[in-house]
């Protein structure tokens, strides 16, 4: 059977019979086996785990008893979220394997409840601190399209795992674009929903600046597993009501008519020209199909330093706690980033948090008059595998390439990558839709007009 199958195709054919949970679970690890050595999207497979939750999920549909609805489809998870029985290293060297590893985190566990086959873990750059996908244990993840490029990061590996067809499904965290990057350099789709959408446990040291998000091979998959990641857990004091509705039914809604704004550069970002180009006919389908599109800018500077103080300090108040000798262990880039967190003090972290609130309102105000934002996903096209930034730009670190991921996670927006096309090189390019918050399932529903009208192709790139 095809692993390039949608996850809401699997579970129609389980429902007739026409594939089990044990036959997709089995090509899923078979593409892990065929495809991975070259992609590196995998820090850990278990493949005798994920046998038992497909024959379980595969009792269950012969039965006519699913407990959810996506039980039995293959997925996967970041290496970010504590899952019972296997090692949450986090790409770290400095993470002891050897400890009791009792805990699921909420994301797991609404995983498990739904009956979804969990194949294994995906890698992430140390602590998941960048935009690309390499750490100390397991080397450099690369992106099925062109295994030369990267992935983007830091959930590089659940975009590859399910770019590749190794799952149809993954969930990965997002701190300053780090679901929707890589959903862009892998051409999948990826939300980074409301702040406290999907709950967190243990709280992220990037505090409010991180999300948990679904990654999939369509926006209606996507919307499926939002609806069974966002079931609420006592464990997140943050964490928001319950949905009213179920966002596979809300991801229908016909937004023809609303009204988007269009920002190619934000007022102020470097954008490839083919990016920019690719991004400007996808939107001008849009305006053709009935949205209202009006080019403008949402009137903010480039908030970089505010991201820096909030990046920074969280990244080295976690650090703090490692054990000592840890700096000569981890990524340079990363020891980097602990030093500069501790030269901020506290009034410093104060003064960038209350930039990002203010920069929260004026997008508040924006969408007053605008129902969604548009802009391209990052800046750049997927560069070379192994750099932290493209090669011969002059950058000094991620966020200069991802001009429009990390200003929505200090507003905590829902954005969503979705596919736009590809470069002249065959390499894709995501289209981002930023909402005011709580409109997760507007951008849901907007993204799903933008896949109608720019089918991607369905043989591409397990089959190159």
């Amino acid at each position: 059977m095809s692993t390039l199958l949608t996850a809401s195709e699997l579970v129609a054919a389980y429902s007739t019979g026409e594939i089990s949970p044990v036959e997709a679970t089995e090509a899923a690890l078979r593409s892990i086996e065929e495809r991975d050595r070259e992609c590196n999207a995998f820090c850990l497979v278990d493949p005798e785990v994920a046998r038992e939750g497909a024959k379980a999920s595969e009792t269950r549909w012969r039965e006519g008893n699913p407990i959810g609805s996506l039980d039995g489809v293959p997925a996967s998870i970041k290496d970010m979220f504590l899952t019972q029985g296997w090692p949450t290293l986090r790409g770290s060297a400095c993470i002891d394997r050897d400890q009791p590893w009792e805990e699921d985190s909420p994301v797991t566990a609404r995983l498990r409840e739904n009956g979804l086959v969990l194949l294994g873990k995906t890698t992430t750059p140390e602590l998941a601190w960048k935009g690309v996908t390499d750490n100390p244990l397991t080397g450099v993840t690369r992106n099925p399209w062109d295994p030369a490029k990267t992935p983007g990061g830091s959930s590089g590996g659940s975009a590859a795992a399910v770019a590749a067809g190794m799952g149809e499904l993954s969930v990965g965290t997002d701190g300053g674009g780090s679901v929707r990057i890589p959903a862009s350099f892998c051409g999948i789709v990826g939300l980074k929903p409301t702040y406290g959408r999907i709950p967190m446990w243990p709280a992220s040291p990037f505090g409010a600046l991180s999300h948990a998000g679904p990654m999939a091979r369509s926006v209606s998959d996507v919307a499926l597993l939002l609806d069974v990641l966002a079931l609420p857990d006592h464990r997140d004091p943050t964490a928001l009501e319950p949905p009213v509705g179920a966002y596979r039914e809300a991801v229908r809604r016909d937004v023809r008519g609303l009204y988007a704004a269009f920002s190619p550069t934000l007022g102020w970002a470097h954008v490839d020209p083919e990016v920019r180009r690719i991004v400007t006919s996808a939107v001008a389908a849009l305006d053709e199909a009935g949205l209202r599109v009006e080019e403008t800018d949402p009137g903010f500077s480039d908030p970089r330093e505010a991201f820096d103080v909030l990046w920074s300090t969280g990244a080295a108040q976690w650090l703090d706690t490692f054990p000592a000798g840890s700096e000569d262990k981890i990524d340079p880039g990363l020891r980097r980033l602990w030093e500069q967190g501790r030269t901020y003090s506290a009034s410093d972290y104060l003064a960038a948090n209350a930039e990002r609130a203010s920069l929260g309102i004026r997008m508040g105000e924006f969408h007053t008059r605008f129902d969604v934002l548009i802009t391209p996903t990052v800046a750049v096209q997927p560069f070379d595998a192994g750099f932290d930034v493209p090669p011969g730009s002059g950058m000094s670190g991620w966020p200069e390439w991802t001009p429009f991921t990390y200003p929505f996670n200090m507003t905590q927006q829902p954005a969503i990558s979705v596919p736009a096309g590809f470069t002249d090189g065959g390499l894709p390019v995501g289209l981002q839709i930023v909402g005011p918050r709580h409109s997760d399932d507007l951008v849901l529903a907007v993204a799903r007009l933008v896949e109608e009208l720019l089918p991607w192709p369905t043989d591409r790139p397990a089959g190159r």
